[in-house]
């Protein structure tokens, strides 16, 4: 018999609040985190907004000598995974350290620390840089600084598959429990992109909106960019009731797809077998699922893509179905969007309530599905779905129910 992973603990940090339990309060009052973005040399930008953690002070939460090794992301992280395994109530022994893992997502890595040093050598001619940039910015730094901050010795690494990160992540962690490799595992994402480079290399796509994230609203015009962590603590059931654990949800299912098509380009196909293969995996009917948490970008190619890839899944089902997209409140987190919407999830299943799509003006004839438009719903639902469709055709889907 297949093991079973349950959900015991979760923390995070984003422009909508510090910690879990303040942004899943912003989602439900439909708040946004979204304002002017405030860096150096935002000026030669023409993105001026972002979903930026504001008044954040890293000397509050970290030593001289940690932050001398620590980018922002790995910062988010690391706040992330405290409050998570705080809220776990896990105590880490000798042994259940070496069966306990973490598998961060992430776009970027340590993008704030690359821009400071190109700035520092090819605008400042400065001749060398500091010796902990390696360690600073590669991708794996973030979890590698949350297995040594929590002894955690199992498998350990990090996934980059651009939008779908942190989906992948946490499928990954979800098969290594269920695999017998581990008992534990710290698993979401972080990313931290909102710096002059971060924000000049994506506008050269001109997929970024100068003015808001509007979710299926037909007067949509591209997504906003965030920026922030999420970690929670997956754990085997068995594990977790030994110890009487507080289990806020039982992670059920999962599937991966590759477009195999475009590299910008969303194909409905490949989104379509993901969500079956993740609804086949959790051994779920389609109307068992009552949310759908949705990769919902804002630009009109991946809103469109991903309505008729859910039409195509549900078929009439699909009209019973509530979808929504909280990136119109903390916005598009890249490498760490579906760890922080995870949270929207846990939220519909254990207080009932479903996030809103905020700032949703005007219905698209062609998302033409109940997107749950400015206010939230109270709502029982008994299990949910959450998509991830990343640029590179990356599609990764979890499904999730409540624990009973």
């Amino acid at each position: 018999m297949m093991r079973r992973v349950v959900l015991t603990g979760q923390g995070a940090i984003c422009a909508l609040g510090r910690g879990a339990p303040e942004i899943m309060a912003a989602m439900r009052e439909g708040r946004s985190g979204i304002g002017p973005l405030e860096f150096q040399d935002v000026d030669r930008l023409s993105i001026a907004i972002g979903g930026q953690i504001r008044g954040y002070a890293p000397e509050e939460h970290f030593g001289r000598q940690e932050l001398v090794l620590y980018d922002p992301f790995t910062q988010f992280a690391l706040l992330a995974a405290r409050e998570a395994m705080a809220q776990s109530g896990l105590e880490i022994t000798e042994e259940l350290s070496e069966r306990s893992g973490v598998v961060l997502g992430t776009s970027g890595g340590g993008l704030q620390t690359q821009d400071e040093n190109y700035r520092l050598v090819y605008q400042e001619g400065k001749n060398r840089v500091h010796p902990f940039v390696v360690p600073r910015l590669m991708n794996n730094a973030a979890a590698s600084h949350v297995s040594m901050a929590h002894d955690l010795q199992g498998p350990t690494y990090t996934v980059a598959t651009a939008c779908a990160s942190s989906n992948h992540a946490m499928g990954q962690a979800l098969n290594l429990i269920r695999a017998g490799q581990a008992d534990v595992v710290l698993t979401g994402g972080s990313e931290s992109m909102l710096c002059f480079g971060g924000i000049k290399a994506w506008e050269g796509l001109r997929v970024m909106s100068k003015d808001g994230c509007r979710p299926f609203s037909l007067n949509r015009n591209g997504m906003v960019q965030g920026e922030g962590a999420a970690v929670f603590v997956f754990e085997e059931y068995e594990h977790a009731r030994a110890r009487g654990a507080e289990i806020l949800a039982e992670i059920s299912g999962f599937a991966m797809t590759s477009d195999a098509s475009d590299i910008v380009t969303p194909n409905k196909m490949g989104a379509v077998r993901a969500m079956r293969g993740a609804l086949r995996d959790a051994g779920l009917t389609l109307e068992a699922i009552g949310y759908i948490n949705a990769h919902g970008t804002g630009t009109t190619a991946n809103d469109r893509t991903e309505c008729a890839a859910v039409r195509e899944v549900f078929g009439t089902a699909a009209d019973a179905l509530m979808i929504s997209s909280t990136k119109s409140m903390h916005g598009h987190l890249i490498g760490g969007t579906g760890a922080v919407e995870l949270l929207a999830c846990v939220m519909a299943l254990r207080e009932g309530v479903i996030a809103p799509t905020i700032n949703h003006d005007t219905p698209d004839p062609e998302c033409d599905l109940d997107v749950v438009p400015n206010v939230a719903r109270e709502r029982r639902v008994g299990a949910v779905m959450s998509n991830a469709f990343a640029f590179g055709g990356l599609n990764a889907v979890l499904v999730l129910r409540a624990f009973e």
